[in-house]
């Protein structure tokens, strides 16, 4: 027989694409439209119902960037209509590709009843099926002309802020029409659609695909193309063989997960998101009601909190859903949080915020952890998941992994402390699957675990922008729930699928340590004031707590319950995964530096107030420490009166114009360059700095990766370093005998750098600070400290400890480490003798190694701190202006020196004055060893008085710890992250006011105490 297959398929192409889509819609009459602008920012429904509205014309332009329009439409069903099914056809200027990134609206009804979103893959309203002909019609379109920021080309564009923008029309009404819909055309789409995709995933010589082939030929011979309304159903009688072929029993099987990622910032602000959830989760309550076999996951407490705030009748229709086992909250996180940078306590309280607003709204409680977009995941964050009472993972962004393959689609992932959390990463390789054929082959095709399992996940409908799943994606996973050729295809929650998954995959290979992502690396770096924002506002956070909950329990002062709840969500909310990272828009991060001086001005206020109730009237001096560390004779989490020891801090030039400072403890030298070319040790001799090297060099590089500006940080930009080693200034301040600072002013390309570096008494660091005033465009700047330490690995602190990563690049997955993420330190050591540097708001970094020949032979590890970025897109003004960080190099430090003082640059101390007798009170809670970290002492959060501690083992060893209440106790009880009784640890005693605690490596323990005033 002779082969009619490329024949056939084309024909089928051009069939479907001029005669049957276009007859899908066969009738249509227009409608009337009229439009109202709303000045400024969008206002309240009322408003916006009650505007007087202009005619407007289809084919007008409308929609100046960021601007919202409100459009009234008003029609008549013909009687000629009567019994058919009519919809609705609005067209906004849609360019039919991808929703989410353009014009969008919410339709309501006369009365403000909120209808459902509209977007270029769901751009009809249902009016009636069937009408009866004459119904008078009448619809407010909300509509958003968001910008499209043309997001692959990467060019910089002034679209990202409104201020910037411009008030030039972006779109124009294509389209206000009712019309007929023939449901038999639409299904007969889905069946050639379904088909179609299954052939070309078919090998060209299988039978399958000849049947196919053959049955869509004999449908188009069926089909009139001049009466397609009226053959469509003959046609689809040609397909109904092919169509009912069960699928073989060793098929791959799919749980489809109805979902719209929705970036709760990105390419928008955060007031947009707000709508674009309020859009999706009114067309996802609409689907559900239509297809009883569909199942919708929404994820990010934030998001629902958004849609009961600003639209509770969307709001009602979701806990309906809800209520009803159909729409699925799922993942238990405030938001879909990067888990890098975020601190111990905010990806903790991520979980605690997200988990009690499921439970006090629907009464659910997810044990899945859902973030298919996150840029990677630290290795602290699998005992995070248990102590929140979860225990899965999904995820999907692993897969865009540029140099190693992930071995694995679901494994145990194995954290620092050793907790496994069973996780599963959906071989469809995307976050909005759509129900392609392709896709669907891909998952079967690329499954790591053929043979041992057969079950995946596929998350499945529009995202980032929102959008959600469709009724032509419904349609496609009936027709391939048992489909010869293809992977079933079954709706169900995650739940359900991990359940199955597990019961099919018990034991799973294991990954330990952290999921890196090989890609987006700039994330670490780029947008710093928002992560500095961020950093500020979780030790702040920390301080406002203990210094509260001390105050009211020793003097009776109101613990700000609410004022802390709406503060930590801020904060978590800006923890989002396109926020924190620094790849949104400019008005994201414009308003991110807002908010943080607003949430900065708020908590000093509860600080200092709360202090100010502990410390009385009075003028001794007073030393504040919120450090986990004692500091200057003060004990950790107490007030007292300072003592500092230590010899006097001297400071003399050198015959080479640079300067020598000493503090007896460490001997800094600073060359004419303001460049540190030596730190001395004095108690054991060693020098930090290796030979023939300056520290704190700052160093700049060409940054223009190849796609994903404001994301990567491609390898090659490593090939072109320029030293920043000239000297506008060099000058010698001294603070009597307490301190010696050497200032150095640098000019480079259009910025300015002033470093300064300190060497006070008592301290065995140096304190560096760099002031920047950056104008620079693509690129990359660093500060370097090359280390005479020979180390194989370094130590990064993580959440709730730290990790190891090697400094060498034996491998490729090694190599593709060039840049990663630590939080307060990096530690490097040989033994007997090892190094630190401690930040107060950076996170990217990276630590290389070489060996030096000649007479100094040996090895050179340097780290080298990641600052400032300066990518054009999305933000074309990124970082432009002037920051300020602050970091240490501690020389001869122990990993427990590295934890010590990466808290103390971070938590700094606070003098405050007070009576004479408000000094060398107790602290609220005390531990009596430095290896167990205490992050958070707060009142508990159901407001009953009890007092809460989270503490952790942090230097990776077994320890035994007493922890001591500064209070008379009436119990202690053992509590998850959400202060929930636990069955008590292993080894764990009470007795009076103390708790002994034997701890494992890295353990993270909360303590729940109830206070004998309070029972």
């Amino acid at each position: 027989m002779h082969d009619d297959r490329e024949l056939t398929e084309a024909r089928l192409r051009r069939v479907l694409d001029q005669r049957i889509r276009p007859a899908v819609y066969p009738d249509s009459v227009p409608m009337e439209v009229e439009a109202w602008v709303s000045p400024g920012e969008p206002v309240p429904v009322a408003d916006g119902l009650a505007a007087v509205h202009e005619p407007v014309a289809v084919g007008a332009r409308w929609g100046a960037p960021w601007d919202t329009t409100w459009f009234r439409v008003r029609g008549q069903v013909p009687p000629r209509w009567a019994g058919e099914t009519v919809e609705a056809v609005l067209d906004l200027g849609f360019d039919g590709v991808r929703p989410g990134f353009q014009c969008e609206a919410l339709v309501y009804t006369p009365d403000g009843t909120p209808v459902k979103g509209l977007n270029p893959r769901n751009q009809w309203v249902r009016v009636g099926s069937p009408v009866r002909g004459g119904e008078s019609v009448e619809w407010h379109l909300e509509a958003a002309s968001n910008p499209d920021l043309d997001l692959f080309s990467f060019l910089p564009t002034a679209l990202g802020d409104r201020h910037t923008a411009g008030t030039e029309p972006l779109y124009r009404l294509t389209r206000m029409d009712l019309a007929v819909f023939d449901r038999q055309v639409w299904e007969l789409v889905q069946d050639l659609e379904v088909l179609d995709e299954l052939m070309h995933e078919l090998p060209l010589d299988s039978e399958r695909r000849s049947q196919v082939r053959r049955a869509v030929g004999r449908s188009l011979d069926a089909l009139d193309l001049q009466d397609v309304n009226g053959t469509a159903s003959a046609a689809r009688q040609e397909l109904a063989g092919v169509l009912a072929a069960p699928a073989h029993a060793s098929a791959h099987r799919i749980s489809a997960v109805g979902h719209a990622h929705i970036d709760s910032a990105w390419l928008w602000p955060l007031r947009e998101t707000v709508r674009k959830v309020a859009r999706t989760a009114a067309n996802m309550t609409a689907l559900l009601e239509d297809s009883p076999e569909f199942v919708f996951a929404m994820s990010q407490a934030q998001q629902f909190a958004w849609i009961k705030e600003h639209r509770p009748e969307v709001y009602s229709r979701v806990k309906d859903a809800v209520r009803e086992g159909r729409l699925v909250p799922t993942g238990g996180m405030w938001v879909e949080s990067d888990t890098n940078m975020p601190g111990s306590e905010a990806m903790a309280r991520q979980f605690v915020h997200g988990k009690r607003f499921f439970l006090d709204e629907f009464g659910v409680e997810s044990d899945e952890v859902w973030l298919p977009d996150t840029f990677g995941f630290a290795a602290g964050l699998p005992q995070i998941i248990a102590a929140a009472g979860a225990r899965r993972l999904l995820t999907q962004k692993i897969s865009w992994s540029r140099t190693n393959s992930f071995p694995h689609h679901t494994f145990w992932w194995e954290g620092i402390d050793g907790t496994r959390i069973y996780t599963h990463f959906p071989p469809v390789d995307t976050y909005n699957c759509s129900m392609l054929g392709s896709e669907l082959a891909h998952a079967a095709r690329t499954f790591k675990e053929q043979g041992v399992a057969s079950h995946s996940l596929a998350p499945t409908g529009w995202g980032d922008g929102g959008g959600g799943t469709t009724r032509e994606m419904v349609a496609k996973a009936a027709r391939t729930h048992d489909l010869e050729g293809s992977p079933t295809v079954t709706w169900e929650s995650p739940h359900a699928f991990f359940t199955r998954a597990e019961a099919e995959y018990p034991d799973p290979a294991v990954w330990v340590g952290e999921l890196y992502l090989e890609l987006h690396r700039g994330t670490l770096t780029s947008q710093a004031q928002t992560k500095q924002g961020n950093r500020r506002s979780e030790h702040l956070l920390r301080e406002a707590e203990l210094w509260a909950a001390t105050a009211a329990v020793r003097a009776g002062f109101p613990y700000p319950y609410d004022d802390l709840d709406r503060i930590w969500k801020t904060v978590l909310l800006h923890q989002f995964h396109d926020i924190l990272p620094g790849s949104s828009i400019a008005w994201v991060h414009r308003e991110a530096r807002e908010t943080y001086a607003g949430v900065a001005r708020e908590l000093e206020g509860v600080i200092g107030a709360a202090l100010g109730a502990l410390t009385g009237s009075g003028d001794t001096p007073l030393l504040a420490n919120s450090a986990p560390h004692a500091r200057d004779g003060v004990a950790a989490g107490a007030l007292g009166a300072p003592a500092v020891d230590g010899a006097d801090v001297t400071a003399e030039p050198d015959a080479e114009g640079g300067h020598v400072l000493d503090n007896g403890l460490l001997r800094v030298r600073v060359d004419a360059r303001g460049l540190v070319v030596s730190v001395h040790d004095r108690e054991t001799g060693r020098e930090a700095i290796a030979p023939d090297t300056a520290g704190n060099l700052l160093q700049i590089h060409p940054d223009l990766p190849n796609r994903w500006d404001a994301w990567d940080v491609d390898a090659f930009y490593r090939n072109v370093v320029t030293d920043l080693d000239d000297v506008r200034e060099l000058t010698l301040e001294q603070d009597g005998t307490e301190a010696a600072t050497v200032r150095v002013v640098r000019s480079f390309g259009s910025s300015r750098a002033v470093q300064s570096l300190t060497l006070a008494r008592g301290q065995r660091r140096i304190d560096l600070e760099t002031e920047v005033d950056w104008h620079e465009t693509e690129k990359f700047l660093k500060v370097a400290f090359p280390l005479d330490v020979h180390a194989e690995r370094y130590a990064a602190e993580t959440q709730f400890g730290h990790l190891y990563r090697p400094t060498h690049t034996n491998t490729s997955w090694e190599a593709a480490k060039f840049e990663a993420c630590a939080h307060r330190f990096v530690h490097l050591e040989e033994p007997g003798w090892g190094a630190a540097l401690v930040n107060d708001s950076t996170y990217g970094h990276e630590v290389t190694r070489a060996v030096r020949g000649g007479a100094e032979r040996g090895t050179t590890t340097t780290v080298r701190l990641s600052l400032l970025r300066a990518p054009r897109f999305p933000d074309p003004e990124t970082d432009q202006g002037t920051h300020r960080f602050r970091y240490a190099l501690v020389p001869g430090a122990r990993l427990a020196d590295a934890v010590r003082e990466g808290h103390r640059i971070n938590l700094p101390e606070r003098r405050v004055t007070g009576a004479p007798d408000s000094a060398g009170a107790l602290p609220l809670v005390a531990v009596d060893t430095g290896q167990v970290v205490v992050t958070a002492v707060k009142l508990a959060d159901d407001a009953t008085g009890d007092v809460v501690v989270r503490f952790h083992e942090a230097h990776g060893g077994r320890t035994t710890a007493t922890v001591t209440a500064g209070f008379d106790v009436a119990g202690v009880t053992a509590v998850d992250l959400l202060e929930r009784p636990l069955d008590a640890p292993a080894h764990m005693t009470a007795e009076g006011n103390s708790v002994r605690l034997a701890l494992r490596p890295f353990q993270l323990v909360t303590l729940r105490f109830a206070r004998k005033d309070h029972v």
